[in-house]
């Protein structure tokens, strides 16, 4: 599949997709960049670190700008605090070229993702339920 294909395959897929799956595909996105850095980190490939960590900063920061207080309450706070402490660790790993920041935020991001996943497949696994 040539790249350009590739690019209106993933962008229609992003179109299409349901409020949940588009959570996922962020936290996907997010730890994908994360792991990323962590590699460009270890390579000392400054420009690489710098592209992937601020894909990674600007994923998280639309999960925390989405973040609903009203309805979430304590979940959402809970959340944004997460979301706040991975920002503070890409800027720290990018600021001193340590990987050890991103190790954690990718812990965390995956144990979100999880939880999220888990989540998204009960919803489905409800709704079907209902309508059946």
């Amino acid at each position: 599949m040539s790249k350009h294909a590739y690019q209106k395959y993933k962008e229609s897929q992003v179109l299409s997709a349901s409020k949940e799956t588009l959570l996922l595909m962020l936290y996907e996105a997010a730890i994908k960049f994360t792991k990323k850095a962590i590699i460009a980190i270890e390579k000392k490939d400054i420009a690489g670190r710098g592209e992937n960590v601020g894909k990674a900063y600007d994923i998280i920061m639309e999960l925390n700008n989405t973040l609903d207080h009203k309805v979430g309450g304590e979940i959402a706070a809970n959340l944004e605090r997460l979301y706040n402490f991975i920002t503070e660790q890409l800027v720290k790993a990018n600021i001193k070229g340590d990987p050890e920041p991103l190790h954690s935020s990718v812990k965390i991001l995956e144990n979100l993702y999880e939880g999220w996943k888990g989540a998204v497949e009960k919803l489905k696994t409800e709704s079907r339920g209902k309508s059946g």
